[in-house]
């Protein structure tokens, strides 16, 4: 078994040059899944080679999907028939977005089992709102010892008023009413980009979803899908992780391949601590050269607010400007775990239930290690504005959202380095 070794960051070094940011992995897997819904063939381009894409694909595999790769970033599904409708704990375990292939399945097998998710260790973020939603809906649904078991017994109408915005809910239930000849109606549904762009995914392929990028969302039922070409948009979460690695580092950055208009909250709140943001067509410079940040205070929030996924990484850099700042996440309240081991590289932070009050100061290396994907970014961030060298164990989490961070980092001057996984001992 390969081990995972960590990755060692020598930091205060400025970043400079041009970074292509990777195609977006959060609006992938939705859409992966949602290629169940057709038996023809679909093509599905800018699919970045990360591990939770594998996992999603190990778990479409298991209920029928034929994969194939096609160059580096272009991935061919196929799913003829449907060969299983349960996916077990052994699957769904290691991520929480698995929990959308539920509607997926009702909607092309009509009956669905799928266990109650796993993924990141912080917080609990429960699936009350897709159970809701469905029985609104008329699905039977019940669950047993953390199985959870749906059964379409009639075609799917009605509407539904989330309680909150959610995306993975909005989705599922989106999913679960494709196939049929039902109409349902979402309200107060996500207008996040993953959202969308899913929808945008399923039209493409000749869905009647209506409403995208607003909170009410009308599904009616098609006979059938075929099949397609799809381009999935850019990762806007590693965009931003690398606006504010520049930031911290005080660099001077351009990222190509990004939505401007899906990182505004993010650029507003940079141009407030006085970097310089400047968009053109899909490209988009930051500037953080010109003199001493000002702190700033972060409230999260649904889209277009400001991402819960990149609040830890602001507070890294937080963690690097002068003053007091203040980050509050109501979005994700646990959402706390690069506290801890910001503090092991000189970070002054203090948490008060879901607020974290920042007093920048200089960081230095250590070592510390990465408990989620966010937390394992926030980590990169401090190591690369640090003076000394950083040691970030817990890969498998930041692997699952970066692609080839190390080589990536080095080609715009970072002194990056992971040295190749080790083959693990019969005894580890």
């Amino acid at each position: 078994m390969l081990q995972l070794t960590p990755l060692q960051i020598v930091g205060g070094r400025t970043l400079q040059g041009e970074f292509a940011v990777q195609p977006s992995k959060n609006a992938a897997l939705p859409i992966i899944v949602a290629s169940l819904l057709t038996r023809e063939p679909v093509r599905l381009h800018g699919i970045p080679r990360l591990s939770d894409i594998y996992t999603i694909l190990d778990i479409v595999a298991h209920l029928g999907t034929r994969h194939a790769w096609e160059g580096p970033n272009t991935l061919v599904l196929h799913t003829p028939d449907i060969l299983n409708t349960v996916t077990p704990y052994a699957l769904v375990s290691k991520m929480r977005g698995s929990f959308i292939v539920m509607g997926a399945l009702l909607s092309r097998a009509g009956e669905a089992t799928v266990s109650m998710p796993g993924g990141c260790a912080f917080g609990h973020r429960p699936v009350d709102q897709h159970v809701k939603a469905f029985r609104a809906f008329g699905v039977d649904l019940n669950e047993e010892g953390g199985n959870f078991e749906a059964r379409r017994v009639a075609p799917l109408s009605g509407r539904y008023l989330f309680e909150m915005l959610t995306v993975g809910a909005t989705q599922n239930a989106i999913l679960a009413a494709v196939l049929g000849t039902g109409k349902v109606v979402l309200e107060n549904a996500s207008i996040d980009t993953d959202v969308i762009d899913m929808i945008g995914f399923l039209n493409s392929l000749g869905a009647n979803i209506q409403g995208a990028g607003t909170h009410t969302i009308v599904v009616t039922g098609v006979s059938a899908l075929r099949g397609g070409e799809y381009t999935v948009i850019p990762d806007r979460i590693e965009a931003g992780t690398m606006m504010i690695a520049a930031a911290a580092t005080r660099s001077h950055l351009t990222l190509t391949g990004v939505r401007p208009d899906h990182l505004r909250a993010l650029s507003m709140k940079l141009t407030e601590m006085g970097v310089r943001i400047m968009e053109q067509g899909n490209t988009l410079s930051v500037d953080a050269t010109a003199g001493l940040l000002l702190p700033t205070d972060i409230v999260t929030g649904s889209f277009p607010g400001f991402p819960t996924d990149i609040q830890p990484q602001m507070s890294a850099l937080l963690a690097t400007v002068p003053g007091t700042s203040v980050v509050t996440d109501g979005v994700y309240t646990d959402r706390l775990t690069h506290v801890m081991e910001l503090s092991r590289m000189g970070a002054d932070i203090r948490v008060a239930g879901h607020v974290q009050t920042i007093q920048g100061a200089a960081l230095h290396g250590a070592p510390v290690k990465a408990a989620d994907i966010r937390a394992g970014a926030a980590l990169v961030v401090a190591a690369l504005a640090a003076e000394g060298q950083t040691t970030i164990d817990g890969m498998v989490y930041i692997n699952r959202g970066y692609e080839r961070l190390a080589e990536r980092l080095r080609s715009i001057g970072a002194n990056a380095f992971q040295p190749e996984p080790m083959l693990a001992s019969a005894m580890d």
